[in-house]
């Protein structure tokens, strides 16, 4: 495919609090840019989907997904999202032992999330090589009430609900950023921001620039970009919103750093091992 010049860029990322203060900048136009950004919103579990066509000049997407796109898309040093001793978890109902946990159905918000890639991994690391989780893929907003109206023991969650689900009458059974800590000593890899190759260089290095600018004006300007991610925060007060984001927004999503990197590498490494990714060459762009 040859080199694109577009005049539009159509940016993909999910309708959440953190992707929306991250965005703040292009969307308020604090950014500028000769390129005029579309905001595409759409879970996470669509944009991976999208990624694998290559329809969108630039996305958010799951680390996991990006390993069946590293042909198609360069990976940004800025814009990844890690989960630094916190991440994914594990809930249900009730107390599950781990024996009743291997032989739950656990809903799953998508099948190229990090999140269940998380999973697999921590099942191999819990119950031996080979051992997998049964699952059915849910849409990650109706995983906790799925569970609370009884058609699920237990589910991965995302997102918000990792604040809230114990509001909603949830036990934690594990969560994979902890277990990922201990076992690693990193921090979980979960999103990551990709440009598509075929733009060219150019195109590449100034769409970079926009949002590695855009996350440095939230930093910078954080009730106007709190205020602006509220909108998306579904039903989450300013303070637990304003939490959540600074789990997900912070000095490494400026740069995730050597740290970042070696952790990506491995997740994909591990996960490669356990057959539920390629094994690939990880690149990151400036």
């Amino acid at each position: 495919m040859g080199t694109i010049t577009p005049n539009k860029i159509r940016l993909g990322h999910s309708p959440d609090s953190d992707d929306a203060f991250m965005f703040w900048g292009l969307a308020s136009g604090a950014v500028k840019s000769d390129f005029e950004f579309e905001h595409i919103l759409r879970d996470i579990q669509t944009l991976n989907e999208w990624a694998m066509e290559g329809r969108l000049e630039s996305t958010a997407i799951s680390v996991h997904a990006f390993s069946h796109v590293a042909d198609k898309y360069a990976l940004l040093r800025h814009g990844g999202s890690f989960g630094d001793n916190y991440g994914p978890m594990i809930v249900s109902s009730s107390a599950l032992t781990p024996e009743q946990l291997k032989n739950t159905v656990i809903a799953v918000p998508g099948l190229q999330t990090s999140a269940f890639l998380a999973l697999n991994l921590y099942f191999a690391d819990q119950f031996g090589d080979g051992i997998k989780p049964s699952y059915e893929v849910v849409n990650f907003d109706d995983i906790i009430p799925a569970i609370q109206e009884g058609r699920f023991e237990a589910g991965l969650i995302i997102h918000e609900g990792q604040l809230t689900y114990e509001r909603d009458g949830l036990k934690l059974l594990a969560d994979m950023g902890v277990w990922w800590k201990g076992l690693t000593g990193l921090p979980l890899p979960l999103g990551v921001n990709v440009v598509r190759k075929d733009l060219g260089p150019e195109a590449v290095i100034e769409v970079s620039r926009c949002m590695r600018e855009s996350i440095s004006a939230g930093l910078n300007n954080r009730g106007k970009a709190l205020d602006h991610a509220l909108q998306f925060a579904r039903g989450m007060d300013a303070p637990t919103s304003d939490e959540f984001v600074g789990m997900y927004v912070n000095g490494r999503t400026l740069d995730m750093g050597e740290e970042g990197i070696a952790s990506i590498r491995l997740f994909l490494r591990k996960g490669s091992e356990i057959g539920i990714v390629p094994n690939v060459v990880v690149d990151v762009v400036d």
